[in-house]
């Protein structure tokens, strides 16, 4: 299924995976919003995309939002998971999360439709903590990054599937995050066609809250 669905660019050469508007900006977010392409190997791709499949499948597409923050997805929360899915996920927390960070259980799992999208926002810290990261499935999509103070400030993510996307610290906080629909989605003046894309989203602990706090609504990554 995810092998025959994943969207790929091709071979064409890719200028890097993240671009932005002036060489400051990279520089000073070159550890707070990374994309590491290829974390994850195809069989790795397919192996979550087949867990995932039944369970998305028994849910509709959505139009409207608790926050307003998203257009054409599904998602769920998913605690339990196969052995082998357990182990990319442990793999994640060790790339994307310190030591003394404690992750929120359960993951999100976000399914964006074709023509879906996510509008900018900032996640509000009540519901997750200083990082985020999440896995990328399907197809390829950019994540565009504007501060919300000086929004000539951005940065703009190439998430390739396979791909793990980390936002942490300023990144997290002080620029709003969002996903460009199919006839928005440039990586410079490349096209990045949108296709139908999953996200896994790990998040950490909010500060405050303890382990058996229920109910949170998920974020829009």
């Amino acid at each position: 299924m995810a092998g025959s669905g994943r969207l790929a660019l091709g071979k064409l050469p890719v200028p890097g995976w993240v671009r932005g508007s002036s060489p400051a900006v990279l520089s000073r977010l070159r550890d707070e919003a990374v994309v590491r392409p290829g974390f994850l190997s195809a069989a790795e791709e397919e192996t979550l995309s087949c867990e995932l499949e039944p369970e998305l499948r028994r849910r509709r597409y959505e139009y409207d939002h608790w926050d307003a923050a998203i257009h054409g997805f599904r998602e769920t929360e998913k605690s339990r998971w196969s052995e082998a899915s357990r182990a990319i996920l442990q793999r994640v927390q060790a790339a994307a999360f310190s030591p003394g960070q404690t992750l929120l259980s359960p993951v999100h799992v976000l399914d964006l439709e074709p023509r879906g999208y996510i509008k900018p926002h900032v996640d509000s810290i009540k519901f997750c903590g200083a990082t985020i990261a999440g896995l990328s499935l399907l197809s390829p999509s950019v994540m565009r990054l504007v501060h919300t103070q000086e929004p000539g400030e951005w940065l703009e993510l190439l998430l390739e599937p396979g791909s793990l996307y980390i936002l942490r610290g300023s990144a997290r906080y002080d620029f709003s995050h969002e996903i460009l629909r199919d006839e928005e989605s440039f990586f410079g003046a490349r096209r990045v066609p949108r296709g139908r894309r999953i996200s896994v989203i790990c998040r950490s602990l909010p500060e405050g809250m303890g382990l058996g706090d229920s109910g949170q609504p998920p974020p829009a990554c």
